[in-house]
């Protein structure tokens, strides 16, 4: 039953954020109002659940830099804990079916957020390419799932390149990112959540200035993954 009615709070709470930052999206093209609520979203949702975010290595990374921020995936709260726990102007690239969903979908697909078909490959390049603009016209952050999608058991997936294809061609600094008690949280798959602490890790920026070829970033994805493996245990 309390389950049930956080949900419910859930939906209410989801459905007036959308609203508002669907309007300030067409008003306030800076974003910066829509940043704003998309904190109030994701503090909202961590208060709801009872879920605690505890993050580490703030001082690792400036605030008003831009960076390309990557992280591991392993359950729906990952993305609540990163918009809330990440100081940085920040937007996601999310797949394209969420665009659909009304009010959520359709204020992802009006905000800085970029959209992404992961069975197209000609339309994941423009993604990146309108990634690419967003982040050096707006001073706007990217976060990227290296993994592509959820872990189905927590465990961390092979890395996709599309997050290193990115910081090649903008030169912006990678930031690993790990997050730990998701999984536990709200597997994938599962519509019930639990109560309990995630830890998101923020490691030192690693410059990307000198990633030429595809063999520097999949050098680079390597590195990266290995270090959020790493910082999960």
């Amino acid at each position: 039953m309390i389950t049930y009615f956080k949900l419910f709070l859930i939906v209410i709470h989801t459905t007036i954020c959308s609203v508002l930052a669907l309007i300030f999206a067409f008003i306030e093209r800076r974003f910066i109002v829509y940043f704003w609520i998309s904190k109030l979203f994701s503090g909202g949702i961590l208060l709801i659940t009872g879920i605690k975010l505890k993050v580490e290595g703030f001082e690792n990374i400036d605030p008003k830099a831009t960076y390309v921020f990557v992280s591991n995936h392993s359950s729906q709260f990952d993305i609540t804990a990163l918009q809330y726990g990440i100081p940085n102007r920040l937007a996601m690239i999310y797949k394209k079916e969420l665009s659909k969903i009304p009010l959520f979908g359709w204020q992802l697909a009006a905000g800085p957020y970029v959209s992404i078909d992961r069975k197209n490959a000609e339309s994941a390049l423009k993604s990146i390419q309108k990634a690419k603009q967003i982040m050096q016209e707006k001073n706007v952050s990217i976060l990227v799932f290296a993994e592509g999608t959820r872990s189905p058991d927590g465990q961390i997936q092979e890395f996709k390149r599309g997050a290193f294809r990115l910081a090649s061609s903008v030169g912006y600094p990678i930031v690993p990112i790990t997050i730990i008690g998701s999984s536990r949280i709200m597997p994938k798959g599962k519509l019930k959540f639990n109560k309990g602490e995630m830890i998101m890790r923020i490691d030192k920026p690693i410059p990307t200035q000198e990633l030429k070829s595809r063999l520097d970033e999949m050098t680079m994805m390597k590195t990266i993954r290995d270090i959020i493996i790493k910082n999960s245990n």
